[in-house]
């Protein structure tokens, strides 16, 4: 797995459905799957953060491409640094025709990974709906723990797991 950030003017581009921009800026051949409308919450949320506090850039959804055979499978990172208590929320996607092929437990492996070698990093989240099989299943071997639950306004009610970094 290889994660490629992408910048405020690839995330822009993909905001206007300008693949071939933002593919350019990105390095690598983004697909459709990048401009759904799922996927521009998560650029202009992105875009947003990084407008108000660009030292969070490692930090956030970047591009997901598997290696050797440099195949787009989605995108992940976290929703931000730590926090003051050292937490950090990771999320992923899986383009459809990727999926049930093992990339999000790689991905969950690299999130892991990478949180894991932060000294900053405490505890590891990640919030899941109740009805999405496909995650639950995935975080599962992973040592997540269910501690409670919140209404997102974007997804709805969702679990929350953690686990120590």
């Amino acid at each position: 797995m290889r994660f490629v950030e992408l910048s405020s003017t690839a995330m822009m581009a993909l905001l206007k459905d300008d693949l071939d921009q933002a593919s350019a800026e990105a390095g690598v051949a983004l697909t459709e799957f990048f401009v759904t409308d799922r996927a521009k919450w998560v650029w202009r949320y992105r875009v947003n953060q990084l407008s108000s506090d660009p030292g969070c850039a490692g930090w956030l959804t970047q591009v997901v491409v598997a290696e050797p055979e440099g195949a787009v499978v989605g995108y992940a990172g976290f929703h931000g640094p730590p926090d003051d208590a050292g937490m950090v929320e990771l999320g992923y996607s899986v383009v459809p025709v990727h999926r049930r092929q093992g990339y999000a437990r790689a991905i969950l492996t690299a999130l892991v990974r990478r949180a894991a070698a932060e000294a900053r990093v405490r505890t590891l989240r990640a919030t899941i709906s109740p009805d999405n099989t496909a995650s639950l299943a995935t975080i599962s071997g992973f040592g997540f723990v269910e501690v409670g639950e919140r209404w997102d306004e974007e997804d709805g009610l969702e679990l929350i797991f953690e686990v120590p970094a």
